[in-house]
């Protein structure tokens, strides 16, 4: 038996690979009957090798393959004979593990996982009709909201529309983080129905956007609303170093994100270089990116640098010296400009 796993969701990509293993019998022996292979580095002979030993007091052995279709991607442009080389490899090499996957014994459940596959991919093509093909593409929007709708009530609870929009807002697309978010919030909610406010106290992105909102007013010279978030952070449990570590870091986030788009780098490589999981996240940076001027930032992270310098040598408490550090930092800009300001 064939499986072809693929997507970005590695949430729901594994869940069904647990499912898979649960229809092949018994779990004890099953995990002295799988094998997982690297398909970017194995070859036809270790794969037959593996395919072919007979499953040890079981019926069937389980074999996982992750990477090997995305092995066989169409590359990018190479010189004309090294392409004609490389091609003529590829095309006997994919010729030859699709013949022989397509002919494993009917002890071996062969899975293949990757993330993205073209349709242009030439084994996935010549293995897909005769596979059982899941996708698991990442979850956005009214999809999204169904999935967040569905665990709640799965976990035998229940959450308002507002909450619902919000924690998709603050999350995103990956449903590990959610899933443990959401579990938090039912935990949180002992029972009753999870409400917006729920989702603000208890979800760590909603400190992280919280933080956005401070580093934007502290960056438009906003003295008055800096403080209000900071205040509220603080009264929500946030420590004083956590959110002078938080604020550094969304700083340095900003300055790398000017850097990459300069590079010409395309938004989702921006994304992964950055390390954000939430499309919110990443369009809070971005539109900082595109707000504020480099020397402003440079100015404000040297002032962070300080501000934890302060800490660190006892001269001031943590909570003072946030205080200090958004009136120095907002007191620049006043009558003047975000241009002239720094």
């Amino acid at each position: 038996m064939l499986y072809i796993l693929l997507g970005q969701d590695d949430f729901s990509l594994s869940h069904s690979l647990e499912e898979i293993k649960r229809s092949i019998g018994d779990q004890t022996l099953l995990v002295a009957n799988t094998t997982i292979l690297d398909g970017q580095q194995i070859t036809l002979d270790q794969l037959r090798t593996v395919c072919e030993t007979v499953p040890f007091m079981a019926e069937r052995r389980l074999i996982i393959v992750t990477g090997l279709l995305e092995r066989f991607e169409p590359k990018g442009k190479t010189s004309r004979r090294g392409k004609s080389t490389h091609i003529t490899n590829q095309q006997d090499e994919y010729k030859s593990l699709a013949a022989y996957i397509t002919e494993i014994p009917d002890s071996t459940i062969l899975v293949l996982t990757d993330i993205r596959v073209g349709s242009n991919n030439p084994l996935f093509r010549e293995l897909s009709a005769k596979a059982e093909i899941r996708s698991f593409p990442l979850l956005k929007d009214t999809k999204l909201r169904q999935w967040i709708q569905g665990y709640v009530v799965k976990e035998g609870g229940s959450i308002s529309p507002q909450a619902m929009n919000l924690i998709a807002k603050l999350v995103g697309s990956n449903l590990r983080i959610m899933a443990n978010e959401i579990n938090k919030l039912l935990l949180f909610a002992s029972g009753r129905r999870i409400e917006e406010e729920d989702v603000n106290l208890v979800v760590s992105q909603a400190q992280e956007a919280n933080v956005f909102t401070m580093v934007d007013a502290i960056l438009d010279f906003k003295a008055k609303v800096a403080e209000q978030w900071l205040q509220q952070l603080l009264q929500r449990g946030a420590a004083p170093a956590y959110l002078l570590v938080m604020l550094s870091r969304q700083v340095q986030m900003i300055v790398r994100a000017i850097e990459l788009r300069n590079q010409g780098k395309a938004r989702t490589e921006i994304q992964n270089r950055l390390g954000l999981t939430s499309e919110f996240a990443l369009r809070s940076i971005l539109e900082q990116a595109d707000r504020y001027p480099l020397p402003r930032l440079v100015q404000v992270y040297h002032k962070l640098l300080e501000a934890d310098l302060s800490i660190k040598t006892g001269r001031y408490d943590a909570e003072l010296t946030l205080n200090i550090l958004i009136a120095e930092l907002c007191q620049q800009g006043i009558g003047s400009s975000p241009q002239e300001r720094v």
